[in-house]
């Protein structure tokens, strides 16, 4: 599903670039300009970004 029409970016797109390493909203933004143009996708953008973020700490546990 598409979260930014601005840039075209998808959940998909947000939630493999968390994988890849992006902690944050910025560095969602830097690498694919997720809420740098009207901001109306920021919110579900950086729920996106907490969810991912907190379903890749679950798996680094339990492959711990």
């Amino acid at each position: 599903m598409y979260v930014c029409m601005c840039h075209g970016v998808t959940d998909k797109q947000i939630r493999q670039a968390v994988c890849d390493g992006a902690a944050s909203m910025r560095e969602l933004r830097q690498e694919l300009g997720v809420a740098s143009n009207c901001g109306r996708c920021a919110q579900f953008a950086k729920q996106l970004l907490d969810e991912t973020l907190s379903g890749s700490q679950v798996r680094r546990l339990n492959a711990a």
